[in-house]
């Protein structure tokens, strides 16, 4: 169709979808007119970077600027979403998800981490969790060096997927997050270095209230590292340690309840069973006949 791909389509799709809501719940869209110009500004852009890509006759020069488009795209869905989070609830439901977690461990997690602070452990985590950041093109430049173009197009296609169903997430169940929520029962600062710093500056610069449940970032990684063991077994135990690092320094970082962490990951979990089954439906459709 077109000589789109699969990731493709569900970008346009999403971009359209987001469209679609802006327009039909515009009196609760602060600036929808202009969200709807920035997703046909952001599709037409897509299209401009995958036609490039298809031109290219140099595979390595064709997987960066593919590589490249697919991820700008995810992150402008992810920030497109911001305004839409509460047209159907109208309001934060992390009063439920704080009493889910009360009432299932006795403590709220985020809170109870505090007397596990110290300056090396959240150095150690804000480190694991801003290195989620260059996995994207790490772990798809190891895939595609050892498993080639396709390979590489599974992963975009699950990373893509799950990005968009956390964005459904986002509307469907909005939470705006611990610090956003309860930031004033923290007591207990996150003191670090370099990898700290950065944390913090990911955290003021490229996020925004809500964007929780499920967590993207458990999401994207868990995509990366069911991945990895699929095309390239080293990279995934090289990842271990890291990823579930991740894991935690999401509730340890205060970026996110538990409960966004442990959705994020089954998220994946079920994307990354379910991608290639709808990766060949998908190439039956598309073939010529």
């Amino acid at each position: 169709m077109l000589g789109l791909e699969a990731a493709d389509v569900l970008v346009l799709m999403a971009l359209v979808a987001y469209t679609v809501l802006a327009v039909a719940f515009r009196r609760r869209v602060a600036g929808w007119h202009l969200l709807a110009a920035k997703n046909l500004v952001a599709a037409l852009v897509f299209l401009a970077g995958t036609t490039v890509a298809r031109c290219l006759n140099n595979g390595g020069a064709r997987f960066l600027v593919r590589m490249g488009t697919v991820s700008l795209a995810y992150a402008y869905l992810f920030g497109a979403v911001d305004s839409l989070q509460l047209i159907l609830r109208g309001r934060w439901l992390d009063g439920t998800v704080l009493a889910l977690e009360e009432r299932l461990f006795g403590v709220q997690p985020n809170l109870w981490m505090q007397r596990f602070t110290r300056s090396w452990l959240t150095e150690w985590m804000m480190f694991a969790y801003v290195v989620y950041l260059p996995l994207y093109p790490l772990v798809c430049a190891a895939i595609y060096a050892r498993r080639g173009g396709r390979a590489v197009e599974e992963v975009f296609f699950s990373l893509g997927l799950v990005n968009v169903l956390c964005d459904v997430g986002f509307i469907l169940f909005p939470v705006a997050g611990p610090l956003a929520f309860i930031g004033a029962r923290f007591t207990v600062p996150l003191e670090g270095w370099v990898f700290t710093s950065l944390g913090e500056l990911v955290r003021a610069k490229l996020h925004f209230v809500g964007g929780s449940l499920p967590s993207p970032h458990c999401a994207a990684a868990t995509v990366l590292w069911g991945m990895a063991w699929r095309h390239c077994r080293w990279l995934f135990w090289l990842l271990a340690p890291i990823v579930l690092t991740l894991y935690v320094s999401t509730v340890y970082g205060r970026y996110h309840y538990a409960s966004d962490a442990v959705t994020g990951i089954a998220l994946a979990l079920a994307v990354v069973a379910v991608a290639p089954g709808l990766l060949r439906a998908w190439e039956r459709a598309a073939s010529p006949r």
